[in-house]
């Protein structure tokens, strides 16, 4: 599916291109597909001059759910001394974080093709292995503790959503109790490298030069203008690009 798109970067960006067929879930269970991406951006920032790339120039890059692997393939490298700093990561529309499934840009895109609201938690949950009847309970913030609320919103708040993005529509969802069992049950989902929104400061803060592309008609669009505002809070470089008439795929 992607031998054209990486075809076409290589051309145009006159870039040696390297594409990771990494392990699929569900039949691979998270995090096989983190460690598989992690595995080849070591690999070839060690080898990369075997491939005529000067070490200190390689990006990685993702979309969609790769975009989270690039987060956080760029994430598990900031304190390795054993290798090259990555040059820059390139997020195009990626899935950032499950804390929040109510920001401005699930309300109003959650009915736009091809990423419903309820098939990107499908698609999560799946990956995740874990069972679909908690959706709802996800929807609603069950599954974040009293405690982690405290600490996410910090990072993960429809406040940090500029205002031109709420004329659309938008409005404060209800707070619903924590439920313990869901919350249990969801762990995972907070691990950073399924959520790279949900990273320390000082992983943050070591992060190289990004883009970050958004589609205005896409439930992970906020998820992006988030992930670009902690960036920017820590003195990080960022190139945004957003499509007005943009969605995801």
């Amino acid at each position: 599916a992607y031998e054209r798109t990486c075809r076409y970067f290589c051309r145009e960006t006159n870039s040696v291109v390297v594409c990771v067929g990494y392990r699929l879930a569900p039949e691979h269970p998270f995090p096989a597909q983190f460690e598989d991406c992690l595995t080849a951006a070591t690999h070839f920032l060690r080898t990369a001059q075997d491939h005529g790339v000067n070490p200190s120039r390689v990006v990685i890059c993702g979309d969609s759910s790769g975009g989270t692997l690039t987060a956080a393939v760029a994430q598990a490298l900031v304190n390795r001394r054993d290798l090259p700093k990555l040059r820059a990561q390139i997020l195009i529309y990626p899935f950032m974080q499950c804390v929040d499934l109510n920001l401005p840009s699930y309300q109003q895109n959650e009915r736009v093709p091809i990423l419903l609201k309820e098939r990107t938690l499908v698609l999560g949950l799946k990956y995740l292995n874990m069972d679909l009847g908690i959706i709802k309970e996800l929807f609603k913030g069950s599954h974040v503790s009293e405690d982690r609320r405290l600490k996410y919103q910090k990072w993960v708040n429809p406040d940090y959503i500029p205002h031109e993005f709420k004329t659309r529509g938008y409005k404060p969802s209800p707070t619903y109790l924590p439920s313990n069992e869901i919350c249990e049950v969801a762990e995972s989902a907070f691990d950073p490298v399924f959520s790279p929104l949900l990273a320390e400061d000082s992983v943050i803060a070591q992060l190289p030069e990004t883009f970050i592309l958004t589609c205005e008609f896409d439930v992970l669009r906020d998820d992006g203008l988030l992930y670009k505002k902690r960036l920017e809070d820590h003195g990080i470089k960022v190139t945004w690009c957003h499509l007005q008439d943009g969605f995801h795929g």
